[in-house]
Formats: C-alpha cells, sequence, structure tokens
C-alpha cells in the first residue's frame, strides 16, 4: 500500500482472513489508527517510569496483561487500551491479529491487535501508567524519518538496535518490530 488513507487500511485489513492466533500470549496490545492531516496516524503511548517494569518508560502501543477476567485477547487489548488511554475500542472497529512478538531477552510474547478508530478526535485520558500519548503519521513510520540506532545494555551486554525517532522519544523494541509487522501487512496490498 503506497498511501495510508484509513479507509483503504480497513478494507485491506479488514478483509484479511482472521487470525485467531494463540491464546496463550500473557499479553495484548492496541494498535490504534485513525485519520490524521497526513493520511492515517498510529497511537502510542510513553509509559510512566516504574520500578520493576521491564518496559519502564518505553514508547509503547497502549496494551498489558491479560486479567483472569478476560474471555480473549482482544478483550485484554480492548479493556486496557480503555485503561491507559481512555478509549472504548468498538468490536466494529477491529480489524486484524498481527503475529505475535516476542521480547528478545526474556521471550514474553505478546498478541498484537489493530483498530480502526473512526472518531478522529476521540479524547484521550491518560492514566498513572501513561505520561502522554502521541499520533505519528504511517506514512514517516513507512519512510523511516528519524530513523538511527541505539545502544542497549542489559547487565553485561550491550547491543545496537534500530530505532525511530520520535522528537523527544525514542521507539525501538518490541513496538518497532510491531510497527514493521503492521508495515509490512501493508506493502502486501
Amino acid at each position: 500500500m503506497t498511501t495510508f488513507e484509513l479507509a483503504r487500511i480497513k478494507e485491506w485489513l479488514g478483509g484479511r482472513a482472521p487470525d485467531t492466533g494463540s491464546e496463550h500470549a500473557p499479553a495484548a496490545v492496541a494498535t490504534v489508527l485513525r485519520d490524521g492531516p497526513e493520511g492515517s496516524e498510529v497511537l502510542f503511548i510513553k509509559r510512566a517510569e516504574r520500578d520493576g517494569d521491564p518496559w519502564s518508560g518505553h514508547v509503547a502501543f497502549p496494551g498489558g496483561k491479560r486479567e483472569p477476567s478476560d474471555e480473549s485477547l482482544l478483550v485484554t487489548a480492548m479493556r486496557e487500551a480503555h485503561e491507559e488511554v481512555g478509549l472504548r475500542l468498538a468490536p466494529a472497529g477491529y480489524l486484524v491479529r498481527l503475529g505475535d512478538v516476542r521480547a528478545a531477552m526474556s521471550g514474553f510474547r505478546v498478541a498484537q491487535f489493530v483498530f480502526a478508530l473512526d472518531e478522529a478526535d476521540a479524547t484521550l485520558a491518560t492514566s498513572a501508567e501513561v505520561t502522554a500519548t502521541l499520533w505519528v503519521p504511517l506514512a514517516r513510520l513507512a519512510r523511516f524519518e528519524g530513523a538511527a540506532t541505539m545502544t542497549w545494555t542489559s547487565g553485561e551486554r550491550t547491543i545496537e538496535l534500530p530505532c525511530i525517532h520520535l522528537g523527544a522519544y525514542v521507539l525501538w523494541g518490541m513496538t518497532y518490530r510491531m510497527i514493521l509487522q503492521l508495515l509490512e501487512a501493508l506493502r502486501a496490498d
């Protein structure tokens, strides 16, 4: 897909065979798309800094761990979007489940669900788990504007990782790989 118009994305992704995936992932995220001035935009959050949270301070999608009361991972993604940013995602806005993504170090698996938000001006209400929200044009991500590498250290291990600078924020890790997966799905059109 060379343009990122929400109507075309909904047609393309919504027309794909549903991927029910495994229900064994312990967490799920909602990749939320909306119309913006430069075409479709995707919602990111900046997670609050918290001790014991391996994704503390990261740029991410709204999401989190599955609760025992969640009947599915899709429900987990929808519940977490509401809890973290105040969005009540309608089942009708659900487009597709993309492949699960695993954390490189721990192997923790996260399910990714893509939603189209028809209300471009929907109000976001962040929880204490979120310090900021940002809408980023998909076209900018597809052009890899702000692409770079970053040095990441864990214990005695130091590696260089691909990333994209989004103003004051840095998109990397699992969420970076999820964006690549979304863009690949859209390029298949």
